[in-house]
């Protein structure tokens, strides 16, 4: 134990204060969405619809595809011997189902992520407002994004659609979201203390 407590005391005051803030945000966010959020989807809800909804409007609206439409649908499935329902977002193009957009697919982890790292680092309060406000925007379109290049792909290049589905997509938006993190972290100030890497 003192060993570990030694550890920690080498790190620098701004960098204990920033990963305290951090573990404090996680254990509340998990304690709120496990407790409460969960199971009434009150989060869940209009930001999967809005995903589903979203993609189908862009789709029919500004691309050479039309005929797609989300509906909220129930879904059934076996998982490990117990059957589990999921909510999501189903997209049908010409009423065929071509994708499923579930709760835990519709970026609100990701927000959540996003915002709590903005809120631990320091810096100006307005600031932190303004890139919260325009990074869950950006975030989101991105997000919308995925889902129209899923649909795209399983609608055309198929053989393409798990790859893109477990990799190119989800290093595209974690990219992002890793990139608005840099901009905001640009002009941070610890206090005026050098951080020296050892």
């Amino acid at each position: 134990m003192k060993r570990l407590k030694s550890l920690i005391q080498e790190f620098p005051k701004p960098i204990r204060l920033f990963l305290g803030k951090a573990l404090l945000v996680f254990i509340v966010w998990n304690i709120t969405y496990i407790g409460f959020l969960s199971e009434s989807k009150i989060l869940d809800y209009p930001l999967t619809t809005h995903v589903g909804e979203a993609s189908t409007e862009i789709l029919n609206r500004f691309s050479s595809m039309s005929g797609f439409k989300a509906v909220r649908s129930e879904r059934t499935t076996i998982y490990e011997g117990e059957y589990i329902t999921q909510e999501s977002s189903e997209i049908y193009h010409n009423e065929r189902s071509i994708l499923h957009i579930a709760d835990a697919c519709n970026g609100l982890e990701l927000l959540v992520l996003y915002i709590g790292f903005i809120i631990c680092m320091p810096s100006r309060f307005w600031r932190k407002i303004l890139y919260i406000i325009f990074g869950v925007i950006i975030i989101d379109f991105v997000n919308i994004g995925r889902c129209i290049g899923l649909i795209y792909l399983r609608e055309y290049y198929e053989v393409y659609f798990d790859f893109a589905h477990h990799y190119v997509f989800k290093i595209t938006v974690y990219g992002v979201t890793f990139l608005l993190w840099i901009l905001f972290a640009r002009k941070i100030h610890f206090n005026n203390e050098i951080l020296q890497v050892k």
